[in-house]
């Protein structure tokens, strides 16, 4: 018989160590006491105290279980930053990077113009969501709409009366990136100044030219259009050693950032054009945006109300932009003469025989072209001459750099010697009248003609006659459709027209006095 199999052994389980059991033990013990003591305490304690300690004690260990639970980590880039709500440059370079970037991975997209009229740029709709892959990291991209429905230009009000101002939290688009935490040191110290970098760069090869103004707005906030003017320095009518001096000059600054911080001085240059009406100086100020593809910023100083005002402006504009006042002498009482202003005479009153006239007064004589206009309401600007000049040169013009001033005026030798001084308009290019050399350059840009048998009359009389640009391009500007008899017709009406400004400049160097009239095919001589 096989033998009976043994009954198997049970197995008792592990013993629990006593040590355990002390430590769980105790630990209720200690609870135990704790809520004893806490419940004869709690009604001798100020309620106050308490909340402060219980709110203090559950925020700690609620990050703590929050940090357990969701390891990720957000970091907010806001539209608008500053007390004006300043379109944030971070954003800026975001918005181009994730457009660049990710935008081909996202399903809603927005359309913004580009460089080119004929296509956009595509950036993340609202609420939209990419990844982006960084050295091994994973990061997330959200696109959030701002929470208020106003989708106009946004306006500061200042925050004086019941108003209280615009309020900067939550106005704006913002983007919000993910990561996990372990990537922390990652996304701060190499990804996020990896974005900046490629959006400016993005930026600058996508950008198109604007031009800034302040016209028309009380409060000096900026509007702006799309900067297509044509003239370049290859169209431009100038002395070709002079127009390359002011190129040489425009490359130096533009590359001169290094130098401008090795000597102390702000990254800035000032240019003070000058010269008759129809010498180029707004021609002249086109073509160096386009040479040095800024923007420009045209500032009407009669619409500013204030010196604060100006400064706030001056703040607002980017870099690589020039910054322009053009005439000048004619925007505010910007004169050399500082003296104590007389106070104004009464207003003449003129006799007439009826007492319907008793209030009729004499009107002053209209100013001339090219003349100062007459002192306007105090009440319109109270920028100073102290506040221009503190724009220009002083502590605030340090803020941003790379930008260019430029001042344009008819009559230089009105202005105060202290705003074109060197440091301040650095640069005096004086945008004088024709010569041969840019007379040939009209010739070939408008008629396309290099050569012609009546250039040696046009050289000979220019010598001897002062005549604008403007109005030898007129005489130039072809009036018929045939190109040959354009040509010729064309330069020998400037020729005529030369002529005839050769007669009354003799005739006004003899003492006389005359009219010339100017038709197409005549000229008529009229004494006096």
């Amino acid at each position: 018989m096989p033998p009976h199999p043994r009954p198997r052994a049970m197995k008792s389980p592990a013993p629990v160590s006593p040590g355990l059991l002390e430590q769980i033990g105790g630990l209720w013990s200690s609870l135990a006491g704790v809520m004893l003591v806490w419940s004869m305490l709690r009604p001798y304690l100020p309620r106050q105290l308490l909340d402060h300690f219980a709110g203090r004690f559950l925020r700690r260990h609620a990050r703590w279980l929050v940090a357990l639970a969701d390891p990720y980590l957000t970091v907010t880039v806001a539209e608008y930053d500053g007390e004006r709500l300043k379109r944030g440059d971070v954003y800026e370079h975001a918005k181009a990077y994730l457009s660049h970037r990710c935008a081909r991975r996202a399903r809603a997209l927005r359309a913004e113009p580009a460089r080119n009229a004929d296509r956009f740029v595509l950036t993340l709709g609202d609420n939209e969501e990419v990844t982006d892959e960084f050295r091994g990291a994973t990061v997330w991209w959200h696109s959030v709409p701002s929470p208020s429905r106003h989708h106009g230009p946004i306006t500061w009000y200042g925050g004086g009366g019941g108003g209280g101002g615009v309020v900067l939290d939550g106005a704006g688009r913002t983007y919000r990136l993910v990561f996990h935490q372990r990537h922390r040191d990652l996304v701060v110290e190499s990804y996020l100044p990896h974005v900046c970098r490629e959006g400016r760069a993005i930026m600058a090869a996508n950008r198109r030219r604007k031009l800034f103004t302040n016209s028309g707005d009380r409060y000096g906030n900026w509007r702006h259009v799309v900067f297509e003017h044509p003239s370049t320095f290859d169209t431009l009518a100038m002395d070709p050693a002079k127009k390359r001096e002011i190129m040489d000059d425009l490359d130096a600054f533009r590359n001169g950032k290094d130098y401008y911080a090795r000597i102390g001085k702000a990254w800035k240059r000032g240019y003070l054009l000058y010269g008759p009406p129809g010498t180029g100086k707004s021609t002249m100020i086109a073509a160096m945006a386009n040479y040095l593809d800024y923007n420009i910023y045209d500032i009407e100083l009669t619409s500013v109300a204030t010196n604060t005002d100006l400064r706030r402006m001056f703040i607002e504009t980017k870099g690589k932009s020039i910054i322009v006042i053009e005439d000048i002498d004619c925007s505010l009482d910007l004169t050399g003469n500082r003296s104590k202003k007389k106070p104004k005479k009464a207003p003449v009153l003129v006799p007439g025989p009826g007492p319907a006239d008793d209030d009729v007064t004499k009107a002053p004589p209209p100013a001339s072209e090219g003349e100062q206009s007459s002192p306007r309401d105090a009440t319109a600007s109270k920028v100073t001459l102290s506040g221009l000049l503190n724009f220009i040169d002083g502590l605030w013009s340090a803020c941003g750099g790379e930008r260019i001033i430029v001042f344009t005026t008819n009559h230089v030798e009105r202005l105060d010697p202290a705003l074109i001084r060197r440091g301040r308009m650095d640069k005096h290019i004086e945008m004088s009248y024709c010569c041969f050399e840019a007379f040939k350059l009209l010739a070939r840009n408008y008629l396309a003609v290099d050569a012609h048998p009546l250039f040696d009359d046009v050289r000979a009389l220019l010598q001897e006659v002062d005549m604008t640009p403007a109005d030898v391009a007129e005489l130039l500007t072809p009036k018929c459709a045939a190109a040959a008899a354009a040509e010729d017709s064309c330069l020998a009406n400037l020729v005529k027209a030369l002529q005839v400004a050769k007669k009354a400049t003799t005739a006004e160097a003899c003492g006389a006095s005359c009219s010339i009239v100017i038709h197409d095919d005549e000229e008529v001589v009229e004494d006096e």
